[in-house]
């Protein structure tokens, strides 16, 4: 044993014989080693955590019209979207088709994307594609691609992007229902759902910016498709999970908004991220619930402000102002188009 190992057990039986002089040596002793142990101890390692870019010092004009520019010189200039490229998921038939149709109508060249080899209704895809008008530059294309296979997700869309060097806008309207009392889904039911309705839609939304900070695409813009039923539950419908994974969606349109909005240094960003909270819309998945739910309609009907269900194409003119510049300025955001359901 050393001598200063001595030392200090000599000290330590002296403190504790409550000998005062030992008492105050040893004390000075213990705390100096102390302090030396932490100033000798090697620094902890330091992580940066990723930061949102400060607005303020990075500001999007990305899609800005300047102050006169198509007032008075063309009719409805700030919703032509002609030679943009657009995905729309969810988009073989009911909201998703219709929503497609108008940035057709529009100009943009439109990729509808469903998890079907084919579209599942023949005949209302053909009317759709029976009215695409070619002098007005808009196209109408079906590309099978299912949601829920991430890998292959980001695939379909970065060869879209790849195609023609550019991705403007994406509208992830894919979604799916599952009517069930709460305490009887099954985990396996609720991750099925969670897949498509909430991971679905933030998968799409993550495989677009990518390829829009890619291509550096000035005015992009993002919609998503939650429902009211993200805000309010849906008066004689056990859908708790659908409902939820909507609110979700709510919320991610802000974060992400949050996220992208900003215009880098380099170009990239400037994304403006939005969603549409419809109402109760006669589709596909509408008509079903009607069938398992005897009474739902007449009862869904006498719930709004103008005591009838919306019809798909009246929410045309709201996705072609999201992702148009006639919304430039708009970006986190959560349009509720319900007919009057949820403002009583």
């Amino acid at each position: 044993m050393n001598s200063a190992a001595t030392t200090t057990r000599a000290l330590r039986f002296a403190a504790r014989q409550r000998l005062p002089q030992a008492q105050a040596t040893y004390h000075a002793m213990n705390t100096a080693t102390r302090i030396r142990a932490i100033h000798t101890s090697p620094p902890r390692p330091t992580t940066t955590k990723p930061q949102n870019p400060p607005p303020r010092e990075n500001p999007s004009y990305a899609g800005k019209p300047e102050q006169h520019e198509n007032i008075g010189r063309k009719r409805f200039g700030d919703f032509d979207v002609a030679g943009k490229v657009f995905i729309v998921t969810g988009g073989a038939q009911g909201l998703g088709l219709t929503m497609a149709e108008a940035l057709v109508e529009a100009g943009g060249k439109v990729y509808a994307l469903d998890r079907a080899p084919s579209p599942t209704d023949p005949q209302e895809w053909q009317e759709a594609q029976a009215r695409v008008v070619p002098e007005w530059g808009g196209s109408l294309i079906y590309r099978q691609q299912d949601v829920s296979d991430t890998k292959s997700l980001d695939e379909t869309i970065a060869s879209i992007a790849a195609e023609h060097q550019r991705l403007d806008g994406v509208v992830a309207a894919a979604g799916v229902q599952q009517i069930t009392p709460a305490m009887e889904y099954k985990a396996e039911d609720v991750a099925k759902m969670l897949d498509v309705n909430y991971t679905g839609v933030f998968m799409t939304a993550t495989a677009a910016a990518r390829q829009m900070f890619n291509y550096k695409t000035q005015g992009a813009s993002i919609c998503l498709i939650a429902s009211m039923s993200g805000i309010v539950a849906n008066k004689g419908l056990l859908s708790p999970v659908y409902n939820s994974s909507k609110a979700g969606v709510i919320q991610l349109a802000r974060n992400l908004a949050m996220e992208w909005s900003p215009t880098r240094s380099d170009g990239r960003g400037g994304i403006r991220v939005n969603c549409i909270s419809p109402g109760h819309i006669l589709t596909p998945m509408v008509r079903k619930n009607f069938e398992e739910v005897p009474g739902l309609r007449e009862k869904w009907e006498a719930e709004n402000m103008m005591g009838r269900l919306a019809e798909t194409t009246e929410f045309k003119g709201a996705v072609l102002f999201l992702l148009s510049k006639a919304s430039s300025f708009m970006t986190g955001n959560n349009m509720v188009i319900d007919g009057g359901h949820t403002a009583w």
